[in-house]
């Protein structure tokens, strides 16, 4: 039994914002900040240590 795959559980439906809710959301995300060139590089930097790190058995 130690071979056994298993698939993913099913993905639920997102539920829909009402009111205050839907409100904050909009205005959360009406203005987005682009990541500098600098974050990016410090980012993959990260993933790669990680990714390193991390042993996958597949």
């Amino acid at each position: 039994m130690k071979n056994l795959i298993t698939m993913a559980k099913p993905i639920k439906e997102t539920p829909f914002l009402y009111g205050e809710d839907a409100r904050n959301f909009v205005k959360e995300n009406a203005n987005i900040e682009k990541v500098s060139e600098e974050e990016k590089e410090e980012i993959n930097h990260s993933y790669e240590l990680l990714k390193g790190i991390a042993k996958f058995k597949i």
